[in-house]
């Protein structure tokens, strides 16, 4: 996704793909920051609803479904956080664990895999948690009680 994707697109996609957030690149192409779900869903819901949770109740379903409508016009660098960090970027040789590191480190749901170069950044790809998981779980060959 780059910054100037459609908001609503970038939230179905997550949705779609139960992603639990997006990779958001510059104009270059190279990794800018992640664009979490919640924070997708932060922008959904009215400031006065954030403020004081307890006003969700008195929202009704006919309303609640025109909530997505807070994403019309947007685009995905609109959603971001002023906040929002550059994110983590592995590089393709780290081994699984050395990315478990980074993503822990940082507390990030997903992981660029890029190459750096005199020319820029290279994506080739991005980890997320629940891969790196079961990655992990598999290799250790770790097994669930039953």
């Amino acid at each position: 996704m780059s910054v100037d994707t459609d908001a609503i697109d970038a939230a179905r996609l997550m949705a779609e793909h139960k992603l639990p957030g997006l990779l958001v690149l510059d104009e270059r192409g190279e990794p800018k920051a992640i664009l979490p779900a919640s924070q997708t869903i932060k922008v959904l819901v009215p400031a006065y609803v954030i403020e004081d949770p307890t006003l969700a109740a008195v929202v009704d379903a006919k309303h609640a479904d025109r909530l997505c409508q807070a994403l019309a016009g947007r685009c995905v660098g609109d959603c971001l956080s002023s906040k929002a960090a550059p994110p983590p970027v592995a590089d393709p040789d780290d081994t699984a664990l050395e990315v478990a590191a980074l993503m822990a480190q940082v507390r990030s749901p997903l992981v660029a895999v890029a190459e750096k170069a005199k020319d820029g950044t290279h994506l080739l790809g991005v980890l997320t948690a629940s891969h790196l998981l079961h990655e992990l779980l598999g290799t250790t060959g770790v097994v669930s009680p039953k």
